[in-house]
């Protein structure tokens, strides 16, 4: 044996002997317009992804109905306490956990409400954490450890039939949680076995297979549009702005002046008044430079409102 080679463990199975899938889904067939990739000019490359890429919004307009469904689901469950919780593996488990992870800085959202669970764990983030999106028996037994009756389960998986996800899905099944398939396989035979399917038709993938593509941006939208949905029916948006951001930097700061100018006609000085007297809570601030109440009325509003902007708004105003 060569100087730094690595003795092979006995208890290994050699390459040749570990399982093999092929997957029949529309991201792992071929792109006609694609087929000659590797002979096109730089800027033609482009072209040919770019314009593949435009697919992807309409795409995902073909689900709205889906996705409503889902934001109603995850808003019943945390006004009762629960949670919602994405499964993923890869780029969509990936994604899960970005989305997740930008909800508290935006929308200053509790942390426990979204909860990411990639398959390979953490380090799964930064690199391919080899065959751990195909033991569903791990999927199962994380779900079932963390989920709860009552929470939101969403499962990511550009091919829908990744194990690790579909084992999550129905341990959360079996917890009495509701369940939704994101996928970009409308022909995913899981479809039948969750509360709410969303499958996204992309198609073929510029380069055949690489889901990060065409499958990855269509999740990433689907993922924005589902979480601030959810935000703004949690109220917390007023008209369209961030109102329970968390400043937690100069620009940020900033912001909360520039959403109290926006939100009420009043000056730069008003409003840094404002915030100033209600200790830097920019719902307060809100509610007493719309409504005209001092500050303890507009924070006492907002408690009795569920911190909610209109709902403060309407308690005072009567």
């Amino acid at each position: 044996m060569t100087a730094g080679a690595v003795e092979p463990d006995e208890d290994m199975p050699a390459p040749s002997a570990r399982p093999t899938v092929r997957v029949g889904a529309p991201t792992e067939r071929r792109n006609p317009l694609s087929v000659d990739l590797d002979l096109m000019s730089t800027r033609d490359v482009l072209t040919v992804i770019n314009e593949a890429d435009r697919r992807v919004p309409a795409a995902v307009a073909a689900v709205l109905d889906e996705i409503a469904t889902t934001v109603d689901l995850a808003v019943a469950a945390l006004r009762g306490g629960h949670r919602v919780h994405y499964f993923g593996a890869g780029t969509s488990g990936r994604l899960g956990v970005l989305d997740a992870a930008e909800l508290a800085p935006t929308f200053n959202s509790p942390r426990h409400w979204f909860c990411a669970h990639l398959a390979g764990g953490p380090d799964a983030m930064w690199r391919a954490v080899e065959d751990a999106e195909d033991d569903d028996r791990t999927g199962e037994v994380e779900a079932a450890s963390c989920v709860r009756a009552g929470d939101l389960v969403v499962g990511l998986a550009a091919s829908g039939r990744t194990p690790y996800v579909l084992g999550a899905l129905a341990a959360a099944r079996a917890k009495g949680a509701s369940t939704v398939l994101l996928c970009a396989n409308p022909e995913a035979e899981a479809a039948r076995s969750v509360d709410v399917f969303i499958g996204v038709d992309t198609g073929p993938e510029v380069v055949t297979g690489s889901t990060r593509m065409k499958a990855g941006t269509a999740q990433k939208l689907v993922l924005n549009t589902f979480s601030t949905a959810v935000m703004v029916r949690l109220g917390r948006v007023y008209s369209n702005l961030m109102i329970d951001m968390v400043a937690t930097n100069a620009k940020l700061r900033g912001r909360m002046i520039s959403i109290l100018i926006e939100a009420t006609g009043c000056s730069e000085e008003v409003s840094q008044r404002a915030l100033a007297e209600a200790d830097g809570d920019l719902k307060t601030a809100l509610v007493s430079l719309v409504s005209g109440a001092e500050v303890d009325a507009a924070r006492a509003a907002l408690a009795r409102s569920a911190d909610q902007v209109r709902g403060a708004l309407a308690l005072l105003a009567s």
